[in-house]
């Protein structure tokens, strides 16, 4: 299956190496699976539900692929400015968005302290969601571990006596986890979720349903509503957009919109001590949703058949 995998991403336009793919999908299987000794079957449905051109593009960056950092360059660079212009709620012209963006070439490239040779960023990238949603995800974490060594920084400054010159732990520059909130963040993106399914209208709500969690076809959900194929696509594609807003209005009202406050609505006010998240958390919510295999849509939708493959990310891709 890993050959069928390889001919049909086409690496071989970046002239990646099978070795290099085949690595790629070991470290990613790792990442999902850990120590658990999963059966084949749950292994090959794992990886045909991998974003694999963005894997094979990321690949190609880490090796070194001059071509794949071309086409890289030219279709994220614009999507990081504006990406990190969101997170810092500034202008996409913004000199601080763009040096948040462009700071994470070096590391994407494999440059550390400004000298070839290191690990690139890249290696982190296991396909469970798409480049873009994680790339947003890495720019956010950047933004939330800069705030968090200002503080200590600000903390030490108190502290010292005498002149004494304290030493900060450096920002972590490999993979997003390890993030002690990231427990809290998947609790609040289930929460949000469960309410957004809740508040579509009925009919959305079942073509989700029936193409998430039972798996039909275009065409079968087609003949279940009365729509054409074409037109179900086109609805599916306009619930994902609606239902994506409504999560990320939600997680940014905070606790009043669980509550059925007037975030519910579009624009609220978070409840006493229950503060909303900022665009940088909202960023983690979602790429931790993508990479937690906890989120069961069969209980989001209320319904007994599970959805072999995808996950509350994809209902949630841009």
């Amino acid at each position: 299956m890993t050959r069928q995998l390889f001919a049909e991403s086409l690496a071989d336009r970046w002239h990646l190496s099978f070795q290099s793919f085949r690595a790629a999908l070991t470290r990613s299987a790792a990442k999902r699976f850990g120590d658990s000794s999963p059966a084949v079957e749950k292994i090959q449905e794992y990886f045909t539900a991998l974003h694999m051109k963005d894997l094979v593009l990321a690949c190609a960056c880490a090796d070194g692929s001059e071509n794949a950092w071309n086409e890289f360059i030219a279709e994220y660079r614009s999507y990081l400015r504006t990406a990190a212009a969101a997170i810092l709620r500034r202008p996409a012209s913004d000199l601080a968005a763009t040096d948040l963006a462009d700071s994470l070439f070096a590391d994407l490239y494999g440059l550390s302290g400004g000298k070839a040779g290191g690990r690139s960023l890249f290696r982190y990238f296991h396909g469970r969601s798409s480049l873009k949603t994680w790339l947003r995800a890495v720019l956010a974490q950047r933004h939330v571990d800069t705030i968090r060594v200002e503080k200590k920084f600000d903390s030490l400054d108190e502290g010292a006596e005498d002149g004494e010159t304290r030493r900060v732990p450096e920002l972590s520059t490999v993979e997003i986890p390890s993030d002690p909130h990231r427990e809290t963040y998947l609790q609040k993106f289930r929460e949000a979720l469960t309410l957004a399914l809740a508040l579509l209208d009925a009919r959305d709500r079942e073509r989700l349903r029936l193409y998430y969690v039972e798996d039909r076809t275009l065409a079968e959900i087609g003949r279940e509503v009365g729509e054409h194929e074409s037109s179900v696509s086109r609805n599916l594609e306009r619930v994902r957009r609606e239902l994506r807003g409504t999560v990320e209005g939600l997680l940014r009202a905070g606790k009043a919109a669980a509550n059925g406050g007037p975030a519910t609505q579009g624009a609220g006010t978070a409840a006493p001590g229950m503060p909303g998240m900022n665009e940088a958390q909202i960023a983690l919510c979602i790429q931790y949703a993508a990479e937690d295999a906890a989120i069961d849509l069969d209980k989001l939708f209320e319904s007994r058949k599970t959805k072999k493959s995808s996950g509350p990310d994809r209902i949630l891709e841009p």
